[in-house]
């Protein structure tokens, strides 16, 4: 609550500001610069959806970059050893649509699964299909494409690639674990690569879903932390589809505990980007 009318509408206008200048960022730095690096990865590149997934790391890296310099109420704490995983699957509870861009912002090689609707749209469609990155759902045209990128996940995580998903599937609003989506277990399960589990806390409220302003006033810390890593075979026998659910929902379930409301994260941390 603000104490005076005027401190409230300054509030806004800071607000208003920020993300407007987030959003120049986002269209005019990609218009303007980042486009020329697109279009010459798609015409000469022999690895043209590695080149692609490097260039988001460097777009959205940028872009929290920027966002950070120009909320400073805000600390970001991402644990250390985060950068460091690779061939791996990444699964994250999600609070924000800053998640997503956090996650590509921390690895170079990098895919992840998309709402159907983002492939159609103009630009980003292309973008993401380029990328490599999969659909939501194996719906109509959206079927083969799913089968191709999974055929190719082993090649993919063996490069060093990771694979980031947050199993809910859609942003979490009231704290529960939904539902996961098991698809993600049985690639862990066929490709035999370890689970790390990821903690989030506080990007909703720096950008809160349903609001289109960013929310620079409250002083908040927006933490990322390692909860577990999950091989997928155990000493004897391969660990089932059932048990890793069972095991990364267990994870959630005291992220929710210990996710207070400060966002300390953990010990080993370091400024993002």
């Amino acid at each position: 609550m603000c104490s005076l009318p005027q401190s409230c509408w300054g509030g806004r206008v800071v607000d208003f500001v920020v993300t407007m200048a987030c959003w120049s960022y986002f269209i005019l730095g990609f218009l303007f610069f980042f486009s020329f690096f697109y279009g010459a990865a798609y015409l000469f590149s022999s690895q043209r959806e590695h080149a692609f997934q490097h260039l988001n790391h460097l777009f959205f890296k940028g872009f929290l970059g920027l966002l950070r310099i120009l909320s400073p109420r805000q600390k970001w704490n991402i644990d250390q050893k985060i950068r460091k995983i690779e061939s791996s699957i990444v699964v994250c509870n999600h609070l924000s649509y800053l998640d997503p861009l956090i996650l590509i912002s921390l690895f170079s090689h990098q895919k992840t699964i998309v709402k159907t609707r983002f492939f159609q749209a103009p630009v980003f469609g292309w973008l993401i299909k380029t990328s490599g990155y999969l659909p939501a759902t194996t719906e109509g045209e959206h079927g083969m494409r799913m089968i191709e990128q999974v055929e190719k996940m082993g090649e993919f995580l063996s490069l060093g690639g990771n694979l980031f998903v947050f199993p809910e599937g859609t942003r979490n609003r009231d704290g529960k674990i939904g539902p996961l989506h098991k698809g993600v277990f049985k690639i862990a399960r066929m490709q035999r690569c370890p689970i790390y589990v990821l903690s989030l806390c506080n990007t909703d409220s720096l950008f809160t879903p349903g609001k289109f302003l960013f929310n620079t006033r409250q002083r908040k810390s927006i933490s990322m932390t390692i909860l577990d890593r999950i091989e997928p075979e155990g000493e004897h026998c391969p660990v089932s589809v059932v048990d890793l659910e069972k095991k990364v929902r267990e994870n959630f379930r005291l992220r929710s505990k210990s996710c207070d409301q400060e966002g300390r994260g953990s010990k080993q941390t370091e400024r993002l980007p």
